[in-house]
């Protein structure tokens, strides 16, 4: 949730008349889909990073003010946690060499960031979960300096009513409970946006969530939480249960998550704004001066605040946006499920497959999610955040009989789909080739960010008898070092 909240206490009478204009923006954007007000015909994609920061020895490291201040860009802001930023690039064109321009560009703010981070004694760290975080760094006091964060966490809280589980059992297993929606700040998550037209959004999002398992299991990168082994990305599980409002026995009456890959596919990207409605409180009901049908109704195009803000506190994997720029309102999807890193060209090389593989899939005139239960697109997101690249996931029913081996459906499906995708949006050749090539290395290596942090932490561990806090260190600084010299995750050698 990106946008600025000032302060308050929330009334019965703020949440009644929140809901009355977030009922009222509704129709409005009911209406406004009708009449064909959106942008189309322009295919823009924009990136979004979180990073950690580390002290010298790879602890996490509570400086992010100190840092944005000597940034001084609004390219970069606070995160959930005080050792957390996030950069966003400008949205770009999705067409000839973006990749390698985003990679430069990338490239460059991380190291300017780098450099103003080591100044404040720090450095920036890709990664889904900082190895080295424990559960003495899961403190109200480690929250980001802006008030949207405490009331936030004390808007769940108050709903919760009680502790925040967080029970994973994977290689390891943890169980253990909060005071507030702390372990959140623990994921750091890139995410990708495809702007798209109103007819297309459906099978655009519906292609984007057939393939959220596929993506996961490609670029797991978080195997640790305080200090245990647990899954391949268990950012997944985690961000399900640190902001879960629901105390079992609403969960077990079929309340909703907040963090939600949804249950069907959709028709239309009303679907997904009536569900906000429909089944989600407010957390945050600060209401606008905005009257959007006197401003649709006058010619102008009403910005929406309260759908905004919402939709902004439901937290979809692949979620829906609905934005206005250079005065045109548009659409887009958001896609939440990858971690950060390990390196800019893995970042880049996730985007070119998800955006291939989005185009391809939404355009195949018998498409996936006629032939794939959506409980199975669902189940696979979680079994490849378990498993990561030794996934076995479901795919079209009138191909497969059972589970597919996920790198064998990469190598003999999904990657000629992305290539196709990715010709069709016009990528330049060298570009395809470049950044498929890296998803493809994953797949015939069996190596990526998930796989070496494993396999680094059990040597340190295993064959030299390191002390595990110790070891935790040791694979957070070598992965930082690894980070910086640019070579893709699936060509690190161990030790």
């Amino acid at each position: 949730m990106g946008e600025r909240v000032v302060a308050t206490e929330f009334t019965g009478a703020d949440r009644t008349r929140f809901r009355e204009r977030l009922r009222a923006g509704f129709e409005v954007f009911r209406r406004m889909l009708a009449e064909d007000r959106f942008e189309r015909g322009r295919t823009l994609m924009g990136v979004e990073l979180e990073l950690d920061l580390v002290d010298p020895i790879g602890r996490p490291v509570m400086v992010n003010e100190d840092v944005l201040s000597r940034i001084a860009s609004r390219d970069f802001q606070t995160e959930l946690g005080q050792f957390n930023l996030e950069v966003n690039i400008a949205p770009h064109k999705l067409v000839g060499t973006v990749f390698s321009e985003l990679a430069e560009e990338l490239r460059t703010s991380l190291a300017y960031a780098d450099r103003q981070a080591r100044a404040a004694g720090a450095r920036i760290l890709m990664i889904g979960i900082l190895p080295t975080l424990d559960e003495a760094h899961m403190v109200v006091e480690n929250f980001s300096a802006e008030d949207r964060y405490f009331l936030l966490n004390d808007e769940i809280a108050q709903v919760r009513g009680e502790d925040f589980l967080v029970q994973i059992d994977g290689v390891e297993r943890l169980r253990t409970t909060f005071a507030s929606i702390m372990p959140e700040a623990c994921n750091t998550s890139v995410q990708f946006h495809l702007q798209v037209s109103p007819e297309t959004f459906a099978p655009a999002w519906n292609a984007a969530q057939a393939l959220a398992g596929v993506q996961v299991a490609l670029g797991a990168n978080s195997p640790f939480l305080f200090g245990r082994e647990l899954w391949a990305e268990t950012r997944i599980p985690l961000f399900e249960q640190a902001t879960d409002f629901r105390v079992e026995e609403l969960a077990a009456q079929g309340v909703r998550p907040r963090v939600w890959f949804g249950e069907r596919w959709i028709s239309s990207p009303l679907d997904l704004f009536e569900e906000n409605l429909r089944y989600f409180t407010a957390l945050l009901p600060v209401s606008s001066d905005e009257d959007p049908e006197k401003v649709l109704a006058e010619g102008g195009i009403p910005h929406l605040p309260e759908l905004k803000l919402h939709n902004g506190t439901v937290y979809r994997w692949n979620r829906p946006v609905y934005d206005v720029a250079r005065g045109k309102p548009h659409l887009r999807v958001e896609n939440r499920v990858l971690p950060a890193g390990p390196t800019v060209v893995d970042v880049l090389a996730n985007a070119a497959f998800f955006y291939g593989c989005v185009k391809a899939l939404m355009e195949d005139p018998d498409p996936v999610w006629g032939h794939l239960d959506f409980a199975d697109a669902a189940r696979n997101l979680h079994h490849a955040a378990r498993f990561g690249l030794a996934a076995e996931l479901a795919w079209r029913q009138d191909r497969y009989s059972g589970p597919v081996p996920v790198r064998e459906l990469v190598l003999t499906e999904l990657l000629p789909a992305a290539r196709r995708g990715l010709d069709a949006l016009g990528i330049d050749p060298r570009d395809r080739d470049e950044f498929l090539g890296i998803i493809e290395g994953r797949c015939v290596t069996g190596r990526n960010g998930a796989t070496w942090l494993s396999g680094e932490f059990h040597r340190l561990v295993d064959d030299e008898g390191v002390e595990r806090a110790t070891a935790l260190e040791r694979l957070t600084i070598a992965y930082s070092d690894l980070m910086l010299t640019g070579a893709p995750a699936h060509t690190w050698t161990l030790g």
